[in-house]
């Protein structure tokens, strides 16, 4: 069995049992309160610059296939659990929790309260820390971690977006509509590839971008929609998104999902601002303004619109949270734009706002649904 200890930066220091990789992990401590989905969860760009720890007492019970990544690699910094399990029982299964971590270099820590850090996170707010396995030394730990950036301060985007652009055809014969199928630029800040499925499932010709590309070269590829993407940190750090949006706003339509939602309301003139512990998990309340109805989301951010920043924008509130009012969606009055701030593709998570949002988006782009 291996050591491990987790610090935080107010001197909290919690021992347990180390899996996945030796090392240490440095990174803001968040909660996630879905109780499956932990391969697409630990591949989630968004999670980034983070260490991740499940609310539900166990994880990794059905192994990991592979199968539902939502990228290449396993992006959350280090894994935070009540219990990983040992054997996993699932026809899909190629290895085990700690293999998958193991093999990415990542560490993790079971044998937690997850409960009383989840408490304690709710209460004080998001804390920075450190996790370090084979070795029991809290002060560490905690020095670690307070010596940590914060996340505002460091730019994560970079680390997660694709090194060029690359094309991804839409789904044959799925196109519904006049002429041939329209094409969307998707600026890539981290995305989810289940985002990039329900495009191109919808017949929709993808043109996938990294982060730093200028408004010119993405009008070379003669879009017929801009689509910005999920992705860690503070949106703010998106300057050239944010940019890519002001250029092409009232041209062509654009639309965007959780970081993608921030960023757009950026460019639109709006504020954003962190949220003191976030939403992260599969079961968050939206209720749709338009639609006067409630659905059940999947989500992960650390940051929010700001209501009150909205006037003058020209965009308005769609969605709210539920449980505390917060932003989750805007649109523009007069301009085909709009954004939410859950992911509707879900993986993992509800499927209750897949065919709305996406539909929305065949939409805009004159397809028939």
């Amino acid at each position: 069995m291996m050591k491990a200890v987790l610090g935080l930066e107010d001197g909290t220091i919690i021992k347990g049992t180390g899996f996945g990789a030796e090392g240490t992990a440095c990174g803001e401590l968040v909660f996630t309160t879905q109780f499956t989905g932990y391969e697409e969860a630990l591949t989630d760009p968004s999670y980034k610059g983070q260490l991740l720890m499940f609310t539900f007492p166990l994880i990794g019970n059905y192994g990991v296939s592979g199968e539902r990544f939502q990228s290449e690699n396993l992006h959350a910094e280090g894994l935070v659990v009540r219990e990983a399990c040992k054997n996993p029982s699932h026809y899909r299964s190629t290895r085990t929790l700690n293999k998958f971590l193991e093999d990415e270099g990542k560490p993790g820590i079971e044998g937690v309260d997850t409960r009383a850090l989840t408490i304690k996170t709710r209460e004080r707010g998001t804390l920075r820390a450190a996790l370090i396995t084979g070795s029991e030394d809290g002060e560490e730990a905690v020095e670690m971690a307070r010596n940590s950036a914060p996340i505002s301060d460091q730019e994560l985007i970079s680390l997660v977006t694709c090194k060029k652009a690359y094309e991804i055809p839409g789904q044959q014969g799925a196109w519904k509509g006049s002429g041939k199928p329209k094409r969307a630029v998707v600026i890539d800040l981290g995305i989810k590839r289940n985002i990039l499925n329900c495009l191109s499932s919808r017949g929709i010709d993808l043109t996938v971008v990294p982060a730093n590309t200028s408004p010119t070269e993405i009008e070379n590829y003669e879009p017929d929609l801009l689509f910005v993407s999920n992705g860690p940190g503070d949106p703010q750090m998106a300057k050239a998104a944010i940019q890519a949006v002001k250029s092409f706003a009232g041209t062509i339509p654009v639309c965007g999902i959780c970081f993608g939602h921030q960023i757009i309301s950026l460019a639109l003139g709006a504020q954003t601002y962190k949220l003191k512990f976030g939403h992260r998990g599969g079961n968050q309340p939206v209720k749709d303004l338009l639609g006067n109805r409630v659905y059940i989301t999947s989500q992960n951010h650390g940051f929010a619109t700001d209501a009150d920043s909205l006037e003058g924008t020209g965009l308005y509130v769609t969605h709210r949270n539920a449980n505390d009012g917060t932003v989750e969606g805007v649109a523009h009055k007069d301009l085909e734009i709009f954004s939410v701030q859950f992911h509707p593709e879900a993986q993992a998570g509800p499927m209750d706002t897949e065919k709305v949002f996406f539909d929305r988006v065949v939409k805009v782009l004159g397809g028939k649904l």
